[in-house]
């Protein structure tokens, strides 16, 4: 018998600063998803002749179907200067796809309705994939303005659409005939689906109220897009500038060598410069010995987007709370967090705020007993004792842990080199349980040098889909970790997955191998469990595939891919030294295991105050809504009135930095932990069936991971576990225990 694994898992570390690429985008179909801030949309463009479209469509990679495999887009032939024509004419496209649909004279089917508005805007959602996804991972002045000009735009186009009277009577018409219609789950569905969509967009409304609604996403998509380069803009700006190597005690050879190459590029030749995360901590805290040096960059972390700096966003968060609010209510909700939430699987901001609110005491009591730990080894330690601060806590929390689980970093990096952990490591579990096997594809062309392309095959041979890996930072990309889908799956339409898998690993000085940490080979097992999802698609109509889901289920399936990373016979396989392919030492392996409840009430504690933040915000009417210059104020308040204002552990993400809830998780940040209850009972579930196996995997990828969003997120669950996730199995293993 196998011995049971050891289970790590952790809330976003490296994990995505911004998830809405998990949610395939953009035909119509996912237009009317939940009224998107940043959906696209309208305005027409100038009527062309025939003789000037078919000359535009040859000559534009973008508005033809790629005749590489797997419908790749063809990388090498795409200009920033296709973007702006290919969007226009796509647009053009679709209103006159739906313009038919809407006056159609024959009575509404399902057919001529619904079936036949999930056939419009392929072109448009071709074009807004490419240009979303490489602008999130490798953007430039001239992709920022195409942004720009589009964002309302495309804010017109999406309104153009969901406040279409004659196309929502004829959706209505169906709705109500339902029953009648005797339609299959799946299509049922559908039909329900775009009936909620339209009332969610303001398909009810007057028409007052509509031009108001249209005024407000457009409003709305500028601000969103605005805040993303504001973001973007001062993460690379507010990096430290070091003037000497002594201050960089503690931080590896290849550590130095990466920022003294990065103040070359930044024409600080003979000096350091330390890049930053968008999280609030950042890792280089945790080994740099300087502690002042450690308190420059954790304020320069903090402040960045408060008032008065250039990239200032306090304002743009309170105008979007504003409008967001007021859209709200305009649609019948009390607040936002009321009308996100009913759509997810938590259902109302009640069950969150108890959750949140039940959670919140344990872990910063947690948190305080490792502060005082933290504070003991401080006054033992240094000469001249100080009060524990932000700055401190990874550097000495990573003494106490080499205390008591005698090993560092440096000792395990070796054994977790890149490419190793990824084709012995992530595709290797792969293999074990679902059956897949990878073929690197360096023929086919990438959107940046760095980027690596992979073949995936079924256990049968047919090919799968293609994986882009993109897995290092650059100044270009946004930060964190995420998956995006350049094409999806469906019976209706056919088509091919391309899926694009996101880190922001710091790429080592040439010649030198990538050695990872190990939350760093846990985000890489977590984001290719959402590759996974989007591989594994299985369904008929285009706005159910892959990831198309409540965003506080679509962590779950990539936090379950997590169990592989420590499970016994693929740690086995892939903890390797990099230079002499020995296996990690048993006691060494042993001691990392025993490690991972460590700082688990820091971990958690910083996760909770953001998204009690992200709920305090959204739950505002808009009346009450802070301004610009109460943001910070408001953000210190609420925490105070949670219980989780702990100064030496801030807040995972400060608002002028919370990029999640100015995108796709606003009033959802609660997500990843909410998908982790659902996570702790799958791997409870695994460890009882079985564990490793084809048998196991193939009943997860049977009634969960193939069926998207064609069926009720916890009917999915309770299809594959047969029974509701038990909270306990989440609590046990982040060792949160009342103190």
């Amino acid at each position: 018998m196998k011995p049971v694994p050891k289970i790590v898992s952790r809330l976003p570390s490296l994990k995505s600063t911004l998830k809405p690429a998990l949610f395939p985008a953009l035909g119509f179909s996912l237009l009317l998803s939940a009224c998107s801030d940043n959906q696209p949309e309208v305005t027409g463009s100038d009527v062309q002749d025939d003789t000037q479209v078919a000359a535009e469509t040859e000559t534009n990679p973008l508005l033809v179907a790629s005749d590489l495999p797997y419908g790749m887009p063809p990388f090498d032939r795409i200009r920033n200067e296709h973007f702006l024509p290919a969007y226009e004419r796509a647009m053009a496209m679709e209103s006159e796809e739906i313009d038919r649909i809407a006056n159609n004279p024959e009575p509404a089917s399902f057919d001529n309705t619904i079936v036949a508005m999930e056939r419009t805007g392929q072109e448009l959602t071709r074009v807004a994939r490419i240009f979303n996804n490489v602008n999130g991972a490798n953007t430039n002045p001239e992709l920022q303005a195409v942004q720009r000009e589009m964002a309302p735009r495309l804010s017109a186009h999406n309104d153009s659409i969901s406040l279409n009277a004659d196309l929502f009577a004829r959706v209505n018409t169906l709705y109500e005939q339902r029953e009648e219609l005797a339609l299959d789950p799946e299509s049922d569905r559908l039909l329900e689906r775009y009936y909620t969509s339209f009332v969610r967009s303001g398909a009810q409304l007057d028409e007052a109220q509509k031009q108001r609604l249209r005024e407000i996403n457009s409003e709305l998509a500028r601000l969103s897009t605005q805040f993303t380069q504001n973001v973007l803009a001062e993460v690379n700006a507010s990096a430290v500038v070091v003037d000497t190597r002594e201050e960089l005690a503690g931080l590896s050879g290849a550590q130095i060598q990466a920022a003294a190459d990065e103040a070359v590029s930044r024409g600080e030749d003979g000096k350091y410069v330390i890049t930053l995360r968008n999280t609030s901590g950042q890792p280089p805290l945790a080994s740099l010995e300087n502690r002042a040096l450690r308190e420059r960059i954790q304020k320069a972390s903090v402040a960045r987007g408060s008032r008065g700096n250039e990239f200032d966003t306090t304002g743009i968060v309170s105008d979007t709370l504003k409008l967001r609010a007021e859209r709200a209510q305009m649609l019948g909700y009390d607040t936002h967090a009321d009308f996100i939430l009913s759509e997810q699987t938590a259902g109302n901001k009640t069950v969150v705020n108890q959750m949140l609110g039940g959670l919140a005491p344990v872990a910063v009591a947690n948190a305080r007993v490792e502060g005082e730990e933290i504070k003991r080894l401080i006054d033992e330690t240094e000469a001249e004792p100080f009060e524990l601060q932000a700055w401190d806590w990874a550097y000495y929390a990573e003494k106490v842990r080499q205390q008591r689980y005698a090993f560092d970093e440096s000792e395990v990096r070796p054994y977790f080199e890149l490419s190793n952990v990824l084709d012995n490591g992530v595709f290797y579990a792969a293999e074990q349980v679902y059956g897949l096997s990878f073929e690197r594809r360096d023929e086919l062309p990438t959107y940046h040098p760095d980027v690596q392309v992979w073949e995936v095959f079924d256990a049968d041979g047919t090919g799968l889909g293609l994986m882009l890996g993109d897995f290092y930072a650059r100044g270009s990309k946004r930060g964190g970790a995420w998956m995006n889908s350049y094409n999806t799956q469906s019976g209706l339409l056919g088509g091919s997955k391309v899926i694009g898998n996101h880190l922001n690993i710091t790429k080592p000085p040439a010649g030198e191998p990538t050695l990872m940490t190990f939350d760093e080979v846990t985000t890489l097992f977590h984001e290719f469990g959402h590759v996974l999802h989007g591989l594994f698609s299985d369904v008929e109509y285009p706005r159910f595939a892959g990831t198309s889901v409540p965003r506080d289920f679509v962590e779950f399936p990539s936090q379950v891919n997590e169990m592989w990373a420590t499970w016994p016979d693929v740690l086995e396989n892939y903890a390797l030294h990099y230079e002499t392919g020995e296996r990690i030492p048993q006691d060494l392996l042993d001691r990392v295991l025993a490690a991972a409840q460590f700082n688990e009430g820091f971990g958690t504690t910083e996760y909770l105050a953001a998204s009690i933040i992200d709920q305090a915000l959204h739950q505002l009417p808009p009346e009450q809504i802070p301004d610009a210059d109460g943001i910070m104020a408001f953000e210190a308040q609420a925490l105070a009135d949670a219980g989780i204002n702990y100064d030496p552990v801030p807040p995972r993400y400060r608002t002028p930095y919370f990029s999640h809830i100015m995108g796709g998780y606003s009033a959802g940040y609660y997500s990843y932990i909410w998908s982790e209850v659902l996570d702790a009972d799958a791997v409870q579930w695994f460890i009882e069936n079985g564990g490793m196996s084809r048998v196991t995997g193939d009943r997860f990828r049977e009634t969960l991971l193939s069926r998207g969003g064609s069926v009720d997120a916890m009917q999915l669950y309770q299809d594959f576990a047969g029974r509701l996730p038990d909270i306990e199995h989440m609590l046990r293993r982040r060792g949160l225990q009342p103190q």
